[in-house]
C-alpha cells in the first residue's frame, strides 16, 4: 500500500511541479514521512527529486542563465551542504513535549516540528498576494541562493524561496525554468552526498525498489507536465497544493503523523 501511495504522489506532484512554485520534494517529503523516519524520508525524497531533475535538465536545462547560475547557484550549493549537516546533527531521540487528545498521547519531536514550520511558511508564501508582488534585483541573488540552499539541505524544500528570487530576476520563462532546474539538481547532489553517511544505517538498501518506482513515476509525471504546460491554469493548482501542504504540515508538527 505504501508503494502505491508514494508512486501516485510522485507522479501527480511531478506534473504539478511544472505549474506551481512548489517542487516535487515539497509535497513528496511529508508523504514519505508517513512511512519512514524524518531523516530517511528526506533522503529518499532527495534521490527521487535528483533523478527527476536530471530528466528535466535534458528537457529544459539548455535554457539556464549562466550568470544567474554563478551568483545564485554557488551560494546555494554551499548553504545546502551546511543545511544537510545541521539536519544530521539535530537531536531527535527525545520528544520536545507530549500532550493528550481524545484519550491518546501524541509526541512532538524537534525535527518534525522544524520541518512542519518550514513547510507551512513555504506553502503560505503561495497564498499571500504580497509574495506575488515581491521584487528581488540580481544583487539579491546570492542571498536567495543561501536561503534556498540551506533550507533545501535542512528540509528538502527549496522551491518556494528559489522561485521567489529567480522569478523576479528578469529572466524569461524558459530561462527561469531552466535555471531553477539546474540549481535544484546541484543542491540535491550536494545534500545527497551528506545524507549518504546515513543511507546504510537508515535502511535505504531495503527500499531500493520503492525509490526506483517513485523515480519512474516522477519522470513520467515531469514528461506529461511539460506537455501540458500551456493548457493548465496555474493559480488554482498553487492554492490547492498550498492548502493541502499546510494541513499535512500541521499534522506533522502536532505529532499526529
Amino acid at each position: 500500500m505504501e508503494i502505491l501511495i508514494i508512486v501516485i504522489a510522485a507522479f501527480v506532484t511531478a506534473i504539478l511541479t511544472f505549474f506551481s512554485g512548489f517542487g516535487l520534494g515539497t509535497i513528496l517529503t511529508p508523504v514519505f514521512m508517513l512511512f519512514f523516519p524524518v531523516d530517511l524520508a528526506i533522503a529518499l525524497t532527495g534521490v527521487v527529486h535528483f533523478f527527476n531533475n536530471i530528466f528535466k535538465i535534458i528537457l529544459v536545462g539548455r535554457n539556464a542563465d549562466r550568470a544567474v547560475l554563478i551568483r545564485f547557484g554557488i551560494p546555494a550549493v554551499i548553504a545546502a551542504f551546511i543545511g544537510a549537516w545541521v539536519l544530521l546533527h539535530i537531536p531527535d531521540s527525545q520528544p520536545l513535549f507530549d500532550y493528550t487528545l481524545f484519550g491518546r498521547t501524541f509526541e512532538v519531536y524537534p525535527v518534525k516540528l522544524i520541518i512542519s514550520v518550514l513547510l507551512i511558511i513555504f506553502a503560505t508564501m503561495d497564498l499571500i498576494p504580497y509574495f506575488d508582488k515581491m521584487q528581488f534585483g540580481r544583487e539579491k541573488l546570492p542571498l536567495g541562493g543561501v536561503l534556498s540552499g540551506f533550507f533545501g539541505g535542512l528540509s528538502g524544500n527549496q522551491g518556494a524561496l528559489r522561485s521567489a528570487f529567480l522569478i523576479k530576476a528578469g529572466l524569461s520563462k524558459e530561462a527561469f525554468i531552466g535555471t531553477a532546474v539546474v540549481v535544484s539538481t546541484f543542491v540535491d547532489f550536494t545534500r545527497l552526498s551528506v545524507y549518504a553517511t546515513r543511507f546504510v544505517k537508515s535502511g535505504l538498501s531495503d527500499n531500493i525498489m520503492l525509490v526506483v518506482f517513485a523515480t519512474i513515476a516522477a519522470v513520467a509525471g515531469a514528461y506529461i507536465g511539460n506537455k501540458l504546460l500551456k493548457k493548465v491554469t496555474i493559480k488554482y493548482i498553487q492554492i490547492l497544493i498550498a492548502i493541502m501542504l499546510i494541513v499535512i504540515s500541521l499534522a506533522l508538527g502536532l505529532g499526529l503523523i
